[in-house]
């Protein structure tokens, strides 16, 4: 019993040196936390075969968190380095986007001006060995694990190519990788911006992008469409600098969690890259949390139309608390509220004009949304102290846009360009030009 008593206090100690918890001193809490020191020992002793107390601890810590809603959990330390990697948006690698095909590593594409294309990758290689050790065994995971290394470091990757006959060995050095969350073209005079993640290059990535397309455009330049379908979101002070690219004033976001004193509201600031154009932000079932915002945002202040289908309703905000020589928690601390007041969790976005997708028509039985989770936070109720009673809006309501009044539910007539497998975008590229025609019939 006394080695009960010292992992129960040992737990205790523990919990308390977490930054910001404090463990009520009831005797029920105690009870508690020696029933997990009688079962924590208990496993030590007697289970089947012997365990780690590290793995025990950690698994216990996930069930714990786990059960509170889908998106708190504990990192550790080797997760928690791969998170700030990814927020970063650039590590030392090689510089292709590959998928696992068949127990090998197959290359989906060589990102340009990156080692891997200056190394002659193609799309549809498939990499069979690295630096010697076959693929054949490990996980997508372990393998871009393994690409991954020091800047300036080399591996040699074994290539087999479907138009030569033998496999080949290809050396490629590691260089600082930078993923690129955002790409532009042009359709015409309508410019494109395709926003895969928010990670802490986007708003400059953006800002770079309207700059191209509009020395690529010109003057004439009719309006921007901002794609978010399939964006599963990212950091939330890039997603407010983004709404707030296209934004004058107003707010942008709120955020409110267990206490009213921590609500928190995002502001716009005077400056519009896309100088009053249309903006039309395409959703979809894909587009999460960070997407959200910005969806939400443009959408109430009526600065851009929303075209698609529903968003995924992820509208919870989740803080990152080191735990020093842990890793970190990742534990739910709010709710995302629209500026009109309105939250995203599990309801997500409405689109002002929905439009199925070609391939969305028929697995539309098949989508998830952050409501189908297990464990998911429902929207918050009435009696939340978390509900602030004012709205939180401080846009003027009378301040839309053109394009957002011109609005309809179908169409209008124009030329088609882009990809026409593409219904939702296709549907945007006739929709500003309808706009503008408008707009210049009005003056």
């Amino acid at each position: 019993m006394i080695r009960n008593c010292m992992a129960a206090g040992g737990l205790t100690a523990l919990l308390l040196a977490f930054p910001g918890t404090a463990i009520s001193e009831s005797s029920e809490t105690y009870r508690q936390l020696n029933l997990f020191g009688d079962v924590f020992e208990r496993i030590r002793s007697d289970y089947v075969q012997e365990t780690e107390d590290s793995e025990l601890v950690e698994s216990a810590i996930n069930g714990m968190l786990s059960a509170l809603d889908p998106h708190s959990s504990y990192l550790n330390p080797k997760n928690y380095r791969d998170m700030q990697v990814q927020t970063r948006g650039e590590f030392g690698g090689l510089g292709i986007e590959v998928t696992m095909e068949n127990g090998v590593v197959k290359v989906v594409s060589p990102i340009d001006d990156t080692p891997a294309a200056r190394a002659g990758l193609k799309s549809g290689d498939l990499v069979t060995h690295l630096d010697g050790e076959p693929i054949l065994g490990m996980t997508l995971s372990q393998a871009v694990e393994k690409m991954r290394g020091p800047v300036k470091s080399s591996i040699v990757l074994t290539i087999s190519r479907p138009e030569v006959e033998k496999p080949f060995d290809v050396t490629i050095v590691r260089d600082v990788i930078r993923i690129q969350s955002v790409r532009q073209r042009a359709e015409g005079r309508v410019g494109y911006l395709r926003i895969t993640s928010f990670n802490e290059q986007t708003i400059t990535a953006l800002r770079r992008s309207i700059d191209r397309l509009q020395s690529e455009i010109g003057d004439g330049m009719r309006g921007l469409i901002v794609d978010l379908r399939n964006n599963p979101g990212g950091l939330l002070d890039q997603a407010v600098a983004v709404s707030d690219a296209f934004l004058d004033q107003g707010e942008i976001v709120s955020t409110r969690g267990r206490r009213r004193e921590d609500a928190q509201r995002f502001n716009a600031k005077e400056g519009d890259l896309a100088e009053g154009k249309p903006i039309i932000v395409l959703i979809n079932g894909g587009s999460a949390s960070a997407s959200e915002i910005v969806a939400g945002a443009l959408q109430d202040h009526r600065r851009a139309i929303v075209l698609g289908t529903k968003s995924f309703g992820k509208g919870s905000v989740q803080t990152i608390i080191p735990l020093q020589g842990h890793g970190a928690l990742r534990l739910t601390t709010a709710r995302y509220y629209t500026p009109s007041g309105r939250s995203i969790q599990a309801k997500g976005i409405e689109p002002d004009i929905e439009v199925n997708a070609a391939n969305e028509v028929a697995s539309a039985a098949q989508r998830r949304s952050e409501a189908d989770l297990r464990q998911h936070l429902d929207e918050v109720s009435e009696d939340d102290p978390s509900r602030l009673e004012e709205k939180v809006s401080d846009k003027d309501d009378e301040a839309a846009t053109p394009q957002a009044e011109n609005a309809s539910g179908s169409a209008p007539p124009a030329e088609a360009e882009g990809d026409p497998q593409d219904l939702q975008l296709d549907y945007a590229l006739k929709l500003i030009r309808g706009i503008e025609t408008s707009a210049r019939t009005q003056q």
